[in-house]
C-alpha cells in the first residue's frame, strides 16, 4: 500500500510540474508579450479570430495552472481532475498529430513551453503520450475511497482564480488601440506617378527662335535605336510607407527588431560595421516591437549608430514580420521591391557577407 501511495504521489508531482512549467513558460519573458506571441504563432494559424484568441489563450493557460494545482489534492481527483487532465492532453495530442501529418513534425516550435523550452510537434506528442500513460496508471492505482467529493468549490475556486490571474497579469488590449495591419502580399502595386518619366514643355519665346527652328536641317539617323538599359526596378509599394514615407524610393535596408533581443542587436551591429566600409550603403530604417522599448537607447549604443525607427505594438509587429517568420528580420528593398528577406536565427538568418555581395549587385543581376 505504501509503495502504491509513493508511486501515486510521484506521478502527481511529475504531472503537476509539467502543467505548471507549461503555463509559466507561456508567460516568458513577459506575460503580455509571450501570450500575444502564442496567439499569433499558434492560435491564428488554427483559425482563431483576433477577437476570440486573447480570451482563449488566457483561459487555456489558466486551466493549465489549475490542473497543475488540483492534481495535488484529493477533491474529485479520480472522477474529474484526472479524466479532465487526460482529455486536455488528448486534445493537444490530436492537434499536434494532425499538424505533424500536414506540415511535418520535425521542425518549428509547438508552443507547449513557449519560447522558454522550444519543442517540435513530435517531441510534444511523445511528452503528452507519456503523461497520459502516467495519468492512466495513476487512475488505476488510486482507490475510490481515497477521493473526496464534498468540496466541489475547491475545483471551481482554484480554476476561476487561476484564469482570473492571467487576465490580471496580461490585460487584453482593445483592438482599436493597435496599429493597422500591413498586408505585404497585396501591396505590390505600381506607383504610376513615380514610375512614369516627367516631361517638360518649353515654349518658344520669340518669333526669331521660330524662324531659326525652321531653317535648321535635321538629319534623321538611319541606324536602329540602341536598347535602353534599365539600371533600376520600377517603383512599387512595399507596404511600409505608413512607417517611413520614403521607403519605396531607392535602395533601403528595413529591419524588424525587438529592443531586448540579443540576435537583433548583433544584426544591427553587423549592419553598422558594413555601412562604415561600404559606399552608398542602402539607408537603414528599423521597426521595433513595443516590448522593452526603454532599451532602445542601449540597443543603438550596442549597434554603434542610431537609425530612424518606429515602434509598433506586439501583435501588429508579428503580422508585419510575416507568418512563420521570426526576429531578427532584415529586408533589402529597391524602389519598394523586396529582393531579400532574412529572418530568425536558423537557416535564413541574417548573413552580413551575403548581404554585402547582394547590395553590390547591379539591377540586371537581381532576380525577383
Amino acid at each position: 500500500m505504501t509503495s502504491k501511495n509513493n508511486i501515486a504521489w510521484g506521478i502527481r508531482i511529475i504531472i503537476s510540474f509539467l502543467f505548471l512549467l507549461s503555463a509559466v513558460a507561456k508567460l516568458y519573458p513577459s506575460p503580455y508579450f509571450a501570450i500575444s506571441t502564442f496567439e499569433v504563432k499558434q492560435l491564428y494559424p488554427m483559425g482563431f479570430s483576433e477577437g476570440f484568441a486573447p480570451y482563449f489563450s488566457r483561459i487555456l493557460i489558466g486551466i493549465e495552472i489549475a490542473l497543475g494545482l488540483l492534481i495535488l489534492q484529493k477533491n474529485f481527483l479520480r472522477s474529474i481532475v484526472i479524466p479532465g487532465t487526460i482529455l486536455l492532453l488528448a486534445i493537444f495530442t490530436t492537434h499536434l498529430t494532425i499538424e505533424s501529418f500536414i506540415n511535418g513534425g520535425n521542425t518549428g516550435n509547438c508552443g507547449c513551453f513557449g519560447s522558454l523550452l522550444p519543442m517540435t510537434p513530435i517531441e510534444a506528442i511523445i511528452k503528452n503520450v507519456i503523461a497520459i500513460v502516467l495519468l492512466v496508471w495513476l487512475f488505476i492505482i488510486i482507490s475510490k475511497t481515497s477521493e473526496r467529493k464534498d468540496n466541489f468549490w475547491v475545483l471551481t475556486t482554484v480554476t476561476f482564480a487561476s484564469i482570473l490571474s492571467l487576465f490580471m497579469l496580461a490585460p487584453i488590449q482593445p483592438i482599436e488601440a493597435e496599429q493597422p495591419e500591413v498586408t505585404i502580399e497585396n501591396s505590390l502595386e505600381t506607383i504610376d506617378s513615380l514610375s512614369k518619366p516627367k516631361t517638360e514643355i518649353i515654349q518658344p519665346i520669340t518669333d526669331t527662335v521660330k524662324k531659326v527652328e525652321k531653317t535648321v536641317a535635321v538629319e534623321v539617323s538611319k541606324e536602329e535605336p540602341k536598347p535602353v538599359v534599365i539600371s533600376e526596378p520600377e517603383m512599387h509599394k512595399s507596404g511600409f510607407a505608413q512607417y517611413f514615407p520614403s521607403i519605396d524610393k531607392g535602395r533601403k535596408t528595413l529591419c524588424l527588431f525587438v529592443p531586448g533581443c540579443d540576435h537583433c542587436r548583433e544584426a544591427a551591429k553587423e549592419l553598422t560595421e558594413l555601412k562604415k566600409k561600404t559606399k552608398n550603403f542602402p539607408e537603414i530604417s528599423i521597426i521595433f516591437m513595443n516590448e522593452e522599448a526603454d532599451l532602445i537607447p542601449d540597443f543603438f549604443k550596442f549597434a554603434g549608430a542610431e537609425y530612424p525607427y518606429k515602434i509598433i505594438e506586439i501583435i501588429p509587429f508579428w503580422k508585419v514580420l510575416g507568418k512563420g517568420r521570426d526576429t531578427p528580420g532584415v529586408k533589402y528593398l529597391w524602389n519598394g521591391n523586396e529582393y531579400k528577406y532574412y529572418d530568425g536565427i536558423n537557416d535564413n538568418k541574417f548573413d552580413v557577407i551575403d548581404y554585402q555581395k547582394l547590395i553590390q549587385k547591379p539591377f540586371e543581376q537581381l532576380k525577383k
